[in-house]
Formats: C-alpha cells, structure tokens, sequence
C-alpha cells in the first residue's frame, strides 16, 4: 500500500511539473498581453488627416449630382465598398441598411465597387492604396483600369516547349 500511494504521488508532481513548464512557457511567449503600440500621431498630424477627410467629402460634395455626393452618402458609401473588398459582408451589410435610411442611391454603391473590381488587385498592406480607390472609384464610377505595374501582374503562363502539342 504504501508503494502505491508514493507511485501515485509521484504521478501527481509530475504532472503538475508538467502543467507549470507548459503554463511557463506560454506566458513566457505571449510578452505582457498588450499589442505593440503605434506611435501616437502628433496634433498637426492628426488635424491635417482630419483635414483631408473633410476636403474629400467636399470634393464628392462639388463632383457628384443628387445624394450621391451628400457627406452622409460619401462617408457610409466608402465604407461600405471597402468592407466589401475586405471581405466582411456582416458588417458592410450592416453599413448598406444605414446608407438606405439616409435615402443614398444604392446604384452608386454597386457601380463604385465594380468600379473597384475593374480596379484589379493591389498590395492588401497598403491601407492607404485601398481608401485612394475607393475614393477615386466613388467620384468616376466609369473609371477606367489603370495599367498594372510588374509587381502587380500575374505570372504569364509559360509557353509550350517547341515540338509539344499546346493543351486544348
């Protein structure tokens, strides 16, 4: 009996030694829990962002006829376009129930994201780059494709080796 209450409590403390390496080692991984901090945007930073938002909405203001161009269509129309490039529809949708409350033409949301699609892809990373599409896609919904850059084309297939027959 006494054998086996000493196996069992070496069974115990080393499962316990496990739990706590394993428990160690997570928490020595995961850092503090807090996500590395952007550098907080200086007054003047802030106030000139601030400053262009406000300038192309007043752009789509002078550039579009009808509701279109009224800042509560422009703000909820960008957005909704760029959430749906990203892929989250739940809220896009979401966003698509209020641009109809404020009476926004719908047409002009549909033909600005394949405006965007047109558009082709573009570096995902680049927020920026996304936000100016979306922006130049809702003044000219009819723009037209801008040529691709190397970086940005697709691989060519290659051509078939001389003397082989081409797949149909």
């Amino acid at each position: 009996m006494a054998v086996s209450s000493s196996l069992r409590h070496f069974a115990v403390m080393t499962c316990l030694a496990a739990y706590t390496f394993a428990a160690s080692a997570a928490w020595a991984q995961s850092g503090n829990g807090k996500p590395p901090e952007a550098q907080p945007k200086t007054p003047a930073e802030s106030a000139k962002e601030s400053q262009r938002k406000v300038d192309e909405i007043a752009e789509a203001a002078t550039a579009l006829p009808g509701t279109a161009g009224h800042p509560e269509c422009v703000w909820l129309g960008r957005r909704v376009v760029g959430l749906l490039w990203r892929d989250d529809l739940d809220t896009a949708f979401r966003h698509l129930d209020l641009y109809d409350r404020f009476a926004c033409p719908s047409a002009h949301v549909q033909a600005t994201f394949r405006c965007l699609i047109r558009q082709g892809n573009f570096d995902p990373k680049a927020q920026e780059t996304l936000n100016g599409r979306v922006h130049a896609c809702w003044l000219n919904p009819a723009l037209t494709p801008t040529p691709q850059t190397d970086a940005q084309a697709p691989a060519a297939p290659a051509a078939p080796a001389a003397g082989t027959p081409a797949r149909q």
